[in-house]
This record gives structure tokens, C-alpha cells and sequence, in this order.
């Protein structure tokens, strides 16, 4: 049986990215995002035998959910999680900080990533899946008063400690680490960083290794 990629995020940028390179390669989607419209969009280039599109927030537990149980419907089983949606701050630094921003940002960068954990991780003990979630450099590193690299810091941080809770059953859990990439998340292009298919192509890396190897971090910076 072909095995079944969830991804949340989907309807743009890195997500968008994964999605299309994943199908290339045999796996079946279960693709989320706020946007339904770009998620019919992607689900039609991409074969609606092959993929599903739910339209959920991840800061929604309930609606997580039923994603989740959509896809099992549609293809059986959940072999591997990508949580990727987040967001990023228009006022940086704390000082100038928005506190109203701060709390959604929390929302979707930290408990959208234990939210989306949650309701997924009883179906890939199942399957002794993967579960994978997009880290940043950010939170590798200290950068000056900055919040959203703090969210960051609890990703890397979950991603670890998943992966020891995950390793008990054979599940394994990598977080994807990118420097700057060129995608929706800023206003203006940025063509000298990395491109969303630079992240796409190292979530499929972690997902091909070995079983035997447990490839907990995969990070990657551009190249000038």
C-alpha cells in the first residue's frame, strides 16, 4: 500500500513545495491550510485519486482533527506528518513588539505544532511513522530581541524531546531547519536565499533514510 503524507500549511510556499515533490515520488496528501481555494487548486494538479484538501487552522484542535480522520477515510492510513504552518512578526523586538501578534503567532507556531502532534501521533504509532515539523535557523540561533526565533526555540526543543517519546515505538521525528527562504512569508522576493523546493527536498531526504537511521535535524542555509 502506498504510504500517506499529512501536511499542514499546504497551500503555499514550502508546504506547497513538499506537497508537489511528495507526489512525484508515489506518496499520497492530506493537505491543510486556511486558504480552501489554493488547497483545490494544489489538489488538482495534483490528482484528486492521490490527494485530499481540508480547510483547518492548526490553532483549532477539533478541526485538526477531522483532517486528520478525512485523510484516514480517503487513503487507510498516516504514514508521516509534516507540520509546517507558521507565521512570522510585522514589529520586531519586544520593546516594539504587538503583544495581540505575539499571542497568534504562539498559537500557530507552538501549540499548532502540539496540536497538530496530538491528534496524529496515535495513527502513525500505527503505521511507526514520521513525524516532521519546520524548525528554523532562528531557532538555532540568538538573534536580537527576536520573538518569533524564540517560537523557533521551543520547536527545536519539542522536536527532541518528541523524538525520544516517538523512539519507544520505532515512530522518528526530524525538524527542518531553513535560513531564509523565498516564499509568501516576506513582501519582497528574496532570490538569493533558498527556495521552497531547497525545504522540499530535505523533508523527502529524512523521510527516504533507512529505518534504521533516525534523521532528528536537517539544517540548511543558503549558499551566499
Amino acid at each position: 500500500m502506498e504510504k500517506a503524507l499529512m501536511i499542514t500549511g499546504a497551500s503555499s510556499g514550502i508546504g506547497r513545495a513538499t506537497a508537489l515533490a511528495a507526489a512525484k515520488q508515489g506518496w499520497k496528501l492530506v493537505l491543510t491550510a486556511r486558504r480552501e481555494d489554493r488547497l483545490k487548486d494544489l489538489v488538482a494538479e495534483i490528482g484528486d485519486d492521490r490527494a485530499i484538501g481540508i480547510a483547518a487552522d492548526v490553532t483549532d484542535y477539533a478541526q485538526l482533527s477531522q483532517a486528520v480522520e478525512a485523510g484516514l477515510q480517503k487513503f487507510g492510513q498516516l504514514d508521516a506528518v509534516f507540520a509546517n504552518a507558521g507565521m512570522g512578526l510585522n514589529a520586531a523586538g519586544t520593546e516594539a513588539g504587538d503583544p495581540e501578534e505575539w499571542r497568534r503567532m504562539i498559537d500557530v507556531n507552538v501549540l499548532g505544532v502540539l496540536y497538530t502532534a496530538r491528534a496524529s501521533l496515535p495513527h502513525l504509532r500505527k503505521s511507526t511513522g514520521h513525524f516532521l515539523m519546520t524548525g528554523s535557523a532562528a531557532g538555532r540561533n540568538t538573534i536580537k530581541g527576536s520573538v518569533y526565533g524564540a517560537s523557533k526555540w521551543f520547536v527545536h526543543g519539542f522536536a527532541q524531546n518528541l523524538a525520544e517519546e516517538m523512539k519507544e515505538w520505532q515512530g522518528r521525528c526530524t525538524v527542518i531547519a531553513p535560513g531564509m527562504v523565498n516564499t509568501p512569508f516576506f513582501d519582497e522576493p528574496k532570490p538569493d536565499k533558498l527556495d521552497p523546493q531547497d525545504v522540499a527536498d530535505a523533508v523527502l531526504y529524512a523521510l527516504k533514510a533507512d529505518p534504521r537511521n533516525s534523521v532528528r535535524e536537517v539544517y540548511l542555509m543558503p549558499a551566499l
